[in-house]
């Protein structure tokens, strides 16, 4: 329908900021109509690409990034005046760091993602694993913000792993912990 949108009308709707800091727009105020669908898909290696082509400015990934909406299971960018849905084939993040830092005298997992987010695993950004049905492989998660996970890379997983500590309560389980909250990597 809209496939013939110009990106940078789209993103000339969205203020940007100076770059030091990344400042999200109030898109929980806007509630402009529904527009169209988008050609556009987010890979599950966080790649994001438009009318079959990669984004390659990243800039311009981590602008869309930020009026990023998911209602439901339906993704979409906002604009004050515009609404396209657009595909995520997994997670519209990526986990790609992880560092212990301490905050309020507890350790906690401070996480950076692929647009330049950063978040703290704590009860409002909590960390899940998912185990696929069929293979039972882990896929671990962290909420970034307004109901938007990061899938957690591979390399930060094993991290993560390396850190926990063995719990048995009827079975083993590796476990984290990050601002006094206590999250599950998986039983074994």
């Amino acid at each position: 329908m809209s496939d013939k949108l110009n990106l940078s009308d789209l993103a000339g709707q969205v203020s940007s900021n100076d770059g030091k800091e990344k400042k999200l727009p109030p898109i929980e105020k806007w509630n402009p109509p529904f527009s169209g669908d988008l050609d556009m898909r987010i890979q599950r290696d966080g790649k994001w690409f438009y009318l079959g082509s990669e984004i390659k400015r990243q800039a311009l990934v981590n602008l869309f990034s930020g009026i990023l909406l998911r209602e439901g299971d339906d993704y979409f960018l906002v604009t004050p005046v515009e609404k396209y849905r657009i595909q995520v084939e997994d997670a519209p993040f990526i986990a790609v760091l992880v560092e212990t830092v301490e905050q309020d005298g507890r350790p906690c997992l401070k996480f950076h993602t692929n647009v330049g987010d950063t978040v703290v695993a704590d009860s409002e950004h909590p960390i899940r694993v998912a185990l696929d049905d069929a293979t039972g492989e882990p896929s671990p998660y962290i909420l970034v913000r307004r109901n938007l996970e990061a899938l957690i890379s591979r390399n930060v997983f094993y991290q993560l792993v390396d850190q926990a500590e063995v719990v048995s309560e009827g079975s083993n389980e590796l476990v984290i912990h990050s601002a006094g909250c206590r999250y599950s990597l998986g039983r074994f």
